[in-house]
């Protein structure tokens, strides 16, 4: 018998609440500069539109397809600027974590620590995340069943976790696709976690590209859309002010002109299958 989770509060962000949950940000820490005005910008919009949201960016994208892609600023450095940031604008912040030590700085700083798809059943990194008492959030493996989900909340509680939930981001489909599976959001919340749907990451095409990766940007608000129809708790979109110019998964992120009609959409959608 599946058992409704309660709803889970992350500042002023709820899961499960009566508007969908929101992580946006850019893929990675561009620079100074830019992670702060891309904050401001979509704190803005967000405000407009009267959602709460969660500011995502990376301090260092550990998995570039190639030697030669730009990873990012570091764990201190850039975990010390995102708190920095969530304190000035006054919402929580999150970044995907790597390595039990990287957790531990990460924990200092972040609200919600965010292990990897890659790294889904790396049992020392969840030990590290759920000993942290921070929000932990879990990307599933492009390789693991939803109900496979089940070992990983399990490993997730034994370790003393009890804020935690799940990001799907798609299904190896061949080589270089991926493809979103709507009944795996079902199938998650029937287990009774919270679910959140990586729109950006599904669009994905890895190593698409040869020596990067390439994607199909403009259909990750439809899979969203469709996501939240099924009834996901939230929604995970990479949105960039010029997503051309970007120096990480340029292909996949969403244009931040674009947002405002993305969330009304969302509102709606959510609302009417609540």
């Amino acid at each position: 018998m599946s058992t409704r989770p309660k709803p889970l509060k992350i500042g002023p962000v709820t899961l499960g609440g009566k508007v969908p949950a929101l992580i946006l940000g850019p893929c990675v820490i561009e620079s100074e500069k830019f992670v702060r005005r891309m904050a401001k910008k979509i704190g803005e919009i967000c405000a407009a539109e009267e959602f709460a949201f969660i500011f995502k960016a990376s301090y260092d994208k550990a998995n570039r397809t190639s030697v030669r892609s730009y990873r990012g600023i570091g764990a201190q450095e850039g975990c010390a600027l995102l708190a920095e940031i969530g304190r000035e604008l006054h919402m929580p912040v999150t970044t995907d974590i790597h390595s039990p030590n990287e957790t531990a700085i990460a924990a200092e700083f972040i609200d919600v620590l965010q292990i990897p798809a890659f790294l889904c059943r790396q049992t020392d990194l969840i030990h590290a995340a759920a000993e942290t008492g921070r929000v932990v959030n879990v990307k599933k493996g492009q390789f693991l069943a939803p109900w496979d989900l089940r070992n990983i909340a399990e490993k997730l509680t034994a370790f003393g976790a009890t804020k935690f939930f799940f990001t799907e981001r798609g299904t190896t489909f061949g080589y270089n696709n991926l493809v979103a599976d709507m009944r795996s959001l079902a199938w998650v919340r029937e287990a009774g976690y919270h679910i959140v749907f990586d729109a950006t990451h599904s669009v994905q095409r890895p190593g698409g590209a040869g020596d990067a990766t390439s994607g199909d940007a403009a259909l990750a608000p439809v899979l969203a859309r469709a996501a939240l129809a099924a009834g996901c708790d939230g929604v995970f979109m990479e949105v960039h002010e010029n997503p051309g110019r970007a120096l990480s998964d340029a292909p996949n992120q969403v244009p931040l002109k674009d947002l405002p009609k993305h969330l009304r959409m969302f509102k709606a959608i959510h609302a009417a299958v609540s």
